[in-house]
């Protein structure tokens, strides 16, 4: 397998997102990759503002979730120490905006958290079924751990909750 240059993390910052995130930085780690993250707003309102807007995140606005959203994204940049030009925040669709930014950025490793969806939520898609099937590069879904499942899970190897899907033509 090629080493993975440069791995572009999706984002929903909520709590359960930990263990994606965690597993991301530690693969970039192992590749000495440059690690790039998203985060798509697609649940609170924006007014005025057109899908596959990238957010301005040096530029405050009067919106109060907004800004709540850009804060808590920075701050997970700050953490992972990603170069302040690699975060984006982006209003949209999820799937089509983390893929339209892979493209554009040539991203050839996309991680993204899965709920392990099954019956008709499988059929109607999910942010990481979108990524799956529409991304030119390979993408590793990371199911999402609830704090019991994690706890569970903390002792033993963990290799066994990561899904790799390279992408094939």
């Amino acid at each position: 397998m090629d080493s993975y240059q440069h791995i572009l993390l999706a984002v929903d910052l909520s709590a359960h997102g930990d263990y994606v995130i965690q597993k991301a930085q530690h693969l970039a780690n192992i590749f000495h990759a440059k690690l790039s993250i998203i985060h798509v707003l697609d649940n609170i309102p924006m007014p005025d503002t057109a899908y596959g807007t990238i957010i301005p995140l040096y530029r405050d606005s009067s919106y109060e979730l907004l800004e709540a959203e850009k804060s808590r994204l920075m701050q997970l940049g700050d953490q992972l120490n990603v170069d302040p030009g690699c975060r984006w925040m982006v209003w949209g669709v999820p799937g089509q905006e983390i893929v339209r930014i892979a493209e554009r950025e040539q991203v050839d490793l996309i991680i993204v958290g899965s709920h392990g969806r099954h019956g008709l939520a499988l059929l109607l898609g999910s942010t990481a079924n979108s990524v799956l099937h529409h991304a030119t590069c390979d993408v590793m879904a990371i199911r999402l751990q609830d704090e019991t499942t994690h706890k569970q899970s903390a002792g033993k190897d963990s290799a066994h909750s990561i899904t790799l899907n390279p992408k094939t033509a």
